[in-house]
């Protein structure tokens, strides 16, 4: 029996296949992928035909209601600026097995940024494409540095998080620069096949990264420390975990 992706418990890996602005008809202009640990996610949206940042995010992700099922997301991490939390953003089963989220939200490529209702359509990426064997035990966790717990609103605060699932991985951080004390203009390390997040994975035996089993325990990657926000092994699609509701 195939996995069930759309446990919101599950660690999954995801690209999105569509984004419509209604009224106007559905488009994709992006490479995406997001790594779902548990209640946490990395989200990275490169520009298909420039390679440019389209957006970055990463936080919590929160089941809100089930029937339908909506989720509310924490933006931690937000190219954009905007860090406050989402609408509860309701998900639908469609029948050829991807996810259809609805909401609005503010429309960047528009004057003004004004809010706008969308649809995206989401695909659950397979075993393959995150680069398991049918009889590996895969790897999923997703880390952020332990200082942004007291600096995330400071000015020079850096937020970086880091995320693997198997043979995915991310790194995103981002600096504050508001010398004001708020969120400010962002510099960018970003990353989807290549670079930092897969030099640190290489530099951990499995041995060593199994033992970051425990949420909330202290790690360090190449001399900084960070806060474990979630971790999954050994059944990496399917295995239960606790999740929040609110």
């Amino acid at each position: 029996m195939s996995p069930n992706y759309h446990d919101l418990s599950q660690s999954r890996a995801l690209t999105r296949v569509s984004l419509r602005w209604l009224p106007e008809p559905p488009f994709e202009n992006t490479e995406t992928l997001v790594l779902m640990v548990g209640e946490w996610y990395v989200d990275l949206r490169v520009d298909k035909q420039s390679g440019a940042l389209d957006w970055a995010i990463a936080g919590q992700c929160l089941l809100k209601d089930t029937d339908p099922r909506r989720i509310v997301f924490t933006h931690t991490i937000d190219s954009n600026g905007n860090f406050n939390v989402s609408n509860p953003c309701p998900f639908i089963p469609l029948l050829n097995g991807y996810d259809l989220e609805t909401g609005a939200m503010p429309r960047p490529d528009v004057p003004g940024k004004p809010v706008t209702e969308y649809e995206e359509v989401w695909r659950y990426l397979s075993k393959k494409e995150i680069g398991m064997g049918e009889m590996e035990k895969p790897i999923a966790w997703i880390l952020e540095s332990e200082e942004d717990v007291a600096s995330h609103y400071l000015q020079g605060g850096t937020t970086t998080f880091l995320a693997r699932i198997e043979g995915r991985h991310l790194a995103l951080q981002q600096m504050r620069t508001d010398d004001r004390g708020k969120p400010g203009d962002s510099d960018w390390e970003e990353n989807i096949t290549g670079g930092e997040v897969i030099s640190i994975a290489s530099d951990f035996d499995c041995h060593v990264q199994y033992s970051w089993a425990f949420t909330g325990q202290k790690v360090t990657v190449k001399d900084r420390r960070y806060v474990v926000r979630a971790f999954d092994v050994a059944d990496v699609l399917s295995k239960p975990t606790q999740l929040a509701k609110i």
